[in-house]
């Protein structure tokens, strides 16, 4: 059965970016180290540590689809066209973008909210699970009770400000079981299942 699972890098004090969106040293253990490997994208190559690497090759592979926010895919210019990871992206967005260049990208532009964009993905990705974007649309989905697990490749960075992981999230408190924890080269992968 697919998982919603709440995915990104963060820093130690809970930011996936700085307030100008520049991930900064977070994303530092993606080129740091010997094996070379790759997901959605084969001309995106990261450079990691071994134990990353048996991470990484463990666990992208369960992801079926994504779910990101217009935020995001303003800032990553859609990725061009090809799902970092997955098999298809859905967008959640006011209003979809009208001079998108890759019409025949497996990407869906989601204009009726999170919840619908929630029930497209989890029927593409079949018994695979779906990314979910952390910051705002996290906060959101816990709020509505939409997530399953939260996986974070926690970084030995403190930003001190940014966007925040959860967003704005301001619901009641969760309790979480650590399902996954694999130290790597300047990075910490976690995973947890959301209790219900």
């Amino acid at each position: 059965m697919a998982n919603v699972i709440v995915n990104a890098s963060v820093s130690l004090d809970g930011f996936i970016a700085q307030q100008n969106d520049d991930p900064g040293a977070i994303f530092d253990w993606y080129e740091n180290g010997p094996v070379a490997i790759a997901a959605g994208d084969p001309e995106r190559v990261f450079h990691v540590s071994q134990a990353s690497a048996d991470y990484m090759r463990r666990t992208w592979p369960r992801i079926g689809a994504a779910i990101i926010g217009r935020r995001l895919f303003d800032i990553t210019d859609g990725w061009k066209g090809r799902p970092a990871n997955g098999d298809h992206v859905f967008v959640v967005t006011h209003r979809a973008p009208a001079d998108w260049p890759y019409p025949d990208a497996p990407f869906t532009f989601v204009t009726d909210g999170l919840e619908s964009a929630v029930r497209q993905a989890l029927a593409l990705a079949g018994d695979r699970d779906v990314s979910l974007t952390a910051g705002n649309l996290a906060g959101q989905a816990l709020r509505l009770g939409l997530v399953d697990g939260i996986a974070m490749d926690l970084a030995p960075v403190i930003l001190g400000s940014g966007v925040r992981f959860f967003g704005d999230f301001d619901g009641a408190s969760l309790l979480l079981e650590e399902t996954d924890n694999v130290p790597g080269d300047h990075v910490t992968h976690l995973a947890f299942r959301v209790l219900r």
